[in-house]
């Protein structure tokens, strides 16, 4: 393994009708030899029908230290309260 490989994050779908699931990580200098060696790294036993192999420097998250600004409600956006909007006469099932 050469130390400059990007990582990899790998995510298995072990049958349909479930998730992709994160398994882990590992080094590759490619896509397609990241898939491979997921492959045999993560599935040896036939536990997956999918794979996917994300380049970790390509992906974005939040932080959890700005947990609580990030996902509280906008209390100041009045429109995404339903008492913002009128209701016509006659509308029904609302």
């Amino acid at each position: 393994m050469n130390a400059d490989w990007p990582l990899w994050e790998v995510f298995v779908r072990a049958r349909r009708g479930l998730s992709h699931q994160h398994v882990g990580s590992l080094h590759a200098p490619d896509a397609e030899m990241a898939l491979r060696n997921a492959r045999d790294l993560y599935t040896r036993r036939q536990e997956g029908i999918s794979i996917w192999v994300i380049e970790s420097a390509r992906i974005h998250a939040s932080s959890p230290g700005e947990k609580d600004p990030f996902f509280a409600p906008a209390a100041d956006k009045a429109y995404r309260h339903p008492t913002f909007y009128e209701v016509p006469e006659g509308a029904e099932h609302l």
